[in-house]
């Protein structure tokens, strides 16, 4: 199966406001007829029902160990994503077929359910924003083949992560591909901050929140001739649609008694996932759809706040944001909100009220739940945390039953955010947090022997010393 498929589609963006269609060969973000945001749809995609489910399947299981870099990581899903690339377009760095790790048995028992992450950290830049932007540069490279393109910039709004992929992949592509990243002055950790400086990007602060860095970039990319690597491009949306094929691939896809919890953010990775589940559900690769949980900080909430209003007064409202400690969803006005509306009414349509569901949690809720999980063998992030959370509540609401399984999005790596793991264990959040350390998710060194002590004594003495007080420390017994 290392053959590159020679299935080829037919694509164009369709706008979710106006219904207007325009051919996928041009960088488009927004529509030029409304401004409304697009979804990205392959016309021959029901070409792919000429194969039955056991044949994609099969095909995609094969993929999986195949050495060919074009099929790997993602694009082994290649007739479901952009199936317009062409194999010397296609740029790997190892992102996707990320792990699902299953709970420790003491988590578990602890929490009363049954549930795992899928490790999203563990992609190249360390979270999920590398599938996206695998996706988004290829057809970048694609672009410029075709165009013979001298230099085309990038640009993205960012709190971190979306940064570091779009710096990373831009840095590999090279070639006519630049890179300048927006960031919040102040909001982004130094460890998130330290991955687009380090891949040769400009980067650039403004004072703010996220949303304020967004408008700018939307004024860019609709004023200027740049290409926008945020969520409103849907060429990402795609690329995240392979975290919902990799879930549905890990359990043989089988998703009868499973659940997903994602956070919402700028809404990009729930709509994926959602698209994603759906056009497994239309070719028949899955018979039934899982539940979906989108769960969001109380610090920034619109989408919540939406779904729970009685469905015949809602009315989308942005918010305006306060800290929280998952970065990544400090969004009060979610770019993908429409895709949002349009995908969970078909979903709800195919699976059922319940299939659908957003839940609120609190800042202190998620620094205890990043906490708990790490402390149990985890490698979650924040916005993990908030996942976990999310499960909490709906388990103990009875949304959630204990028999059925829940996997947690765990979108970036634990250590990019170490800064508010340590502003945890020093009990130092700022008062507009929320978030107050509790002593048994706490952790710190303990300094044995003062520098004098060493200086003292001779190197024999102090390793006995040194030893002698961790025997004292631990309360060690002698063989």
């Amino acid at each position: 199966m290392n053959t590159f498929p020679k299935y080829r589609g037919r694509m164009q963006y369709n706008c979710l406001s106006c219904s207007a269609t325009f051919p996928a060969d041009e960088l488009l973000y927004t529509c030029p007829q409304c401004g409304g945001v697009f979804l990205l749809e392959d016309l021959n995609q029901d070409t792919l029902k000429q194969d039955n489910a056991k044949a994609w399947q099969e095909r995609f299981d094969q993929r999986a160990a195949t050495k060919n870099t074009a099929l790997r990581g993602i694009f082994r899903f290649y007739e479901l994503m952009a199936p317009i690339l062409e194999e010397q377009d296609i740029v790997y760095l190892g992102e996707g077929n990320t792990p699902i790790i299953e709970a420790s048995p003491a988590l578990q028992k602890e929490i009363g359910g049954r549930f795992a992450y899928k490790n999203d950290g563990q992609n190249p830049s360390a979270s999920f924003k590398d599938r996206g932007m695998a996706l988004a540069f290829s057809y970048l490279k694609a672009m410029v083949r075709k165009h013979g393109w001298s230099e085309v910039l990038t640009v993205c709004a960012s709190t971190g992560d979306t940064s570091a992929a779009a710096a990373l992949y831009a840095s590999y592509v090279g070639g006519a591909i630049r890179s300048v990243v927006l960031l919040p002055h102040g909001k982004v950790t130094a460890q998130q901050l330290s991955q687009p400086l380090g891949s040769g990007a400009t980067v650039l602060e403004l004072p703010g929140v996220f949303d304020d860095c967004m408008k700018v970039v939307e004024y860019l990319a609709e004023n200027y001739r740049v290409a926008l690597l945020n969520s409103k491009n849907a060429w990402r949306i795609l690329g995240q649609e392979s975290y919902a094929y990799e879930v549905a691939q890990w359990y043989d896809w089988n998703l009868d008694n499973i659940c997903v919890f994602v956070p919402i953010g700028n809404a990009g990775n729930i709509t994926a996932l959602m698209s994603g589940f759906l056009k497994l559900h239309k070719l028949g690769i899955i018979k039934k759809l899982p539940r979906l949980f989108g769960v969001q900080s109380s610090h920034a909430d619109p989408v919540f706040r939406y779904y729970a209003e009685d469905k015949t007064k809602r009315q989308f409202k942005a918010v305006k944001t306060t800290p929280s400690v998952a970065q990544a969803a400090m969004i009060g006005n979610p770019v993908s909100f429409p895709r949002v509306q349009k995908l969970a009414e078909r979903f709800i349509e195919i699976g059922g009220e319940a299939s659908f569901n957003v839940i609120q949690v609190s800042e202190q809720e998620i620094m205890d739940a990043m906490l708990t999980a790490n402390r149990n063998g985890h490698i979650t992030c924040t916005q993990g945390g908030e996942c976990f959370a999310g499960y909490k509540k709906a388990l103990a609401s009875g949304l959630v039953k204990p028999e059925e399984l829940a996997v947690l999005d765990a979108t970036a790596h634990a250590l990019k955010f170490a800064d508010f793991q340590n502003m945890y264990f020093t009990d130092n959040f700022p008062a507009d947090y929320q978030v107050k350390a509790k002593s048994e998710l706490c952790n710190k060194p303990s300094l044995l022997l003062e520098q004098k002590v060493k200086d003292e004594l001779s190197e024999e003495a102090f390793t006995l010393a040194a030893a002698q007080a961790v025997v004292t420390k631990l309360g060690l017994n002698k063989k």
